[in-house]
C-alpha cells in the first residue's frame, strides 16, 4: 500500500514553468498602460546595453491616484501572465511607482516629479544611438 502512495509517475509530476519572455511582458505592460489611459508612454531598448533589463518603459499618470491605479492594474495583470517575482517599490506615495518585471522595468510618475528626474533623457544619452532608442506608445 505504501508504493502506492510514494507514486510519482510521469502524469503527476509538475511541468516547469515557461518563462516569458522580454517582448511578451513589454506587450503586456504597454497594452496595460493604454487600456488605463497613462499618458506620454515611453519604451526604451536596453537590450545589448546594460544588463538591468532588456526594456525599459516610462509612463505618466495625472495625479497620486492616477499613478496607484495604474500601478496596481499592471501588477495585478503581470501577475496574471505569471511573471514570478514582480517588485514594486514606491507604491504608498504614488509620486513614482517603480515595477520590477524580470526584463522590463516601468517607471510611472506623476507629470512634475518625471520632469524633475527626467530618466529617458538620461537612459538615452547613456545609450550608443541615443534618441533612435526610444519608442513612444
Amino acid at each position: 500500500m505504501a508504493l502506492a502512495a510514494a507514486d510519482t509517475s510521469p502524469a503527476s509530476a509538475p511541468v516547469s514553468d515557461a518563462r516569458l519572455d522580454a517582448e511578451e511582458i513589454l506587450a503586456l505592460v504597454l497594452a496595460r498602460l493604454d487600456d488605463d489611459q497613462a499618458e506620454d508612454v515611453v519604451s526604451i531598448e536596453l537590450r545589448g546595453k546594460t544588463t538591468i533589463a532588456d526594456y525599459m518603459v516610462v509612463a505618466s499618470g495625472r495625479n497620486q491616484r492616477h499613478v496607484g491605479a495604474i500601478a496596481e492594474h499592471l501588477v495585478e495583470a503581470l501577475k496574471g501572465l505569471g511573471v514570478k517575482g514582480v517588485r514594486v517599490e514606491g507604491q504608498p506615495a504614488c509620486d513614482w511607482v517603480l515595477i520590477d518585471a524580470s526584463d522590463v522595468i516601468v517607471h510611472i510618475f506623476q507629470p512634475e516629479v518625471r520632469g524633475f528626474y527626467n530618466i529617458e533623457k538620461m537612459w538615452s544619452a547613456a545609450i550608443p544611438g541615443g534618441p533612435s532608442t526610444l519608442t513612444r506608445g
